[in-house]
Order: C-alpha cells, then structure tokens, then sequence
C-alpha cells in the first residue's frame, strides 16, 4: 500500500462531501423511503397492542429525517397512542440537527423526545451499570452497525431489551451488493481504520444463527451511478472514489495498478450494470426483523 494512502474517516469535511455525493447519486433514500410506505407497516403492525404508550429506542438516529418517518407510521397504526421516542447518537452535530428538524415537525404532539449524546457500547454499559433494564416496543438501527465493535455482543444485548410483540430493525448493506465483493477482494490493500468496520447482512444474519435468535431478512435493491468515477478529472468521480474505497483523494494517492484492477472490476457485471451510458453499482441493502 502506498504510504500516502489514508483513511477517508480522517477528514471529516471530505468524508461528509463525499458521502453527500453518494446520497445524490444512488437510490439509496429512494428504496427506503419504499420501504418505509410498504413494508415497515407491517412490521410494527402489533408493537403497541394494548400499550399505553410504545416505546421506541433509535440506536445510530443521525439528524433524525429517518426517525420521524418511522415515528409517523407508527401514529397511523396506533392513532392517539403516546410514545416515547429515545436517541442514541454520538455526534452532538448531528443530535443538534435532530432538535431542529423535531421543532419544525407537526403532528408530534403525543410524543416524548430524549436524546443520549453516546454510541451503542457506551448506552449499553450506562444500562448495564444503572441496573434498570428499560423494555421496548421498537428498536432500529439503521446504517450504523459498521460502528459497533462488537456485534454479536450488541445484538445479544439489545435482543433482550424487547418487550411483547417487540421487534428490533437492522438495515445494512446486503451481502448480494457489491460492497461485499469489493471489500472482500481490495479491503487488506486499502487504508484500515478504527471508526467503522466492514460488515454486511451475511455476517450479522450469521451472528444471529449462532446465537439462536430469530429473524427475517430480505434484500431492498438499489444502485448507485459512478460513471462519473470513469471521466479523469471529475471531481464527483474524485468524491465518489473516495466512498467507494473509504480512501481519502483516492485517485491521487493510490498505486496505479490498484486504481487499474478496481476500475475494471466496477465494470464488471458481479459489480454493475451498464444502463442507458450508465454505470449503475449494486448498491443493495438488507433489513433484517428481530422478534423479542
């Protein structure tokens, strides 16, 4: 690995401009936001049977844009019930954005918002050390187990915070998309870091065999078009680079012969369709159901 390689994680400003530029170029909010219309219904369809009030508990809630669709759903299948929605967020930016993006918001009357500026390790000890084992009726962690250190700790854990009819939603990268097969080949030549940590549905569906606990998951389909990333001096090419690989300025510090192999194998059919003059990766997602 060329010396003058790093980890994308190690520029905040880039990293966010470029994962902007992966939002703006992929289907990802499109095929969650169908998801959230079609089948998240049917998921939280019984959580609040006969509750007072429903418990929800965001693990990872960033600005908060995902959260209050979820909130919202769940206001249409139990109209009038109060629910108590907890955030557990890092990032004291992002917590900020939340707030704001709450005092904005309509219709959330009969709601109870707290925020816990801590990762998923850090409120699981808090917990663990106040001896108070709080139940919940919903937990989601969308996009945020590349950050647990400890998965299968973490599942085990949050697994037994579950009421009745309680369910937990994991969304992450599928292991059908082309993450998996591009971190699986190119990840030992890329910058390593201790932030975020490769992991796709296949490796968490597998904890959860191993530790007995049952689910269902399925695959959102979704691309992202890197075309751009095939034009020399392109500078959404450049950012869309730097995601792909979580490289910092990837095209200008990486081997010419590492550029060279993933330039070609991203236009491989197991990486992406050709559409229209398009490049299209396969940016799928997995959810994954976890019933108490």
């Amino acid at each position: 690995m060329a010396s003058s390689m790093r980890s994308l994680y190690t520029d905040h400003s880039r990293y966010v401009e470029s994962f902007r530029r992966f939002l703006s170029h992929s289907t990802e909010h499109q095929c969650m936001q169908e998801f959230m219309d079609k089948q998240l219904p049917d998921i939280i369809a019984r959580i609040g049977d006969s509750k007072s009030e429903i418990k929800i508990l965001s693990i990872g809630g960033g600005a908060g844009e995902i959260d209050l669709q979820i909130i919202s759903k769940v206001q249409a299948q139990f109209p009038g019930v109060h629910i108590r929605n907890e955030v557990v967020e890092p990032s004291a930016e992002q917590i900020t954005k939340y707030k704001e993006l709450v005092a904005k918001t309509s219709n959330l009357e009969n709601i109870k918002f707290a925020w816990h500026k801590e990762t998923a390790s850090e409120y699981q000890h808090r917990v663990m050390e106040e001896k108070v084992l709080q139940k919940w009726d919903f937990i989601h962690m969308i996009q945020m187990m590349y950050y647990v250190k400890d998965i299968s700790a973490t599942l085990k854990f949050f697994h037994g915070l579950l009421a009745t009819n309680a369910k937990i939603l994991i969304i992450v990268v599928s292991g059908t998309s082309a993450w998996n097969k591009l971190f699986t080949k190119y990840g030992s030549r890329l910058p390593q870091n201790d932030l975020c940590q490769y992991v796709t549905s296949f490796e968490i569906t597998q904890m959860l065999d191993d530790l007995g606990i049952k689910y269902e998951s399925c695959d959102l389909l979704s691309t992202m078009d890197i075309s751009d990333c095939f034009i020399d001096g392109n500078e959404n090419g450049e950012l869309l680079w730097d995601f792909l690989t979580e490289t910092c300025n990837f095209n200008k510090t990486a081997p010419p012969d590492l550029k060279a192999e993933i330039m070609k194998d991203l236009q491989e059919p197991e990486y992406s369709v050709k559409k229209e003059g398009k490049v299209l990766f396969n940016n799928n997602l997995s959810f994954i159901v976890i019933e108490a």
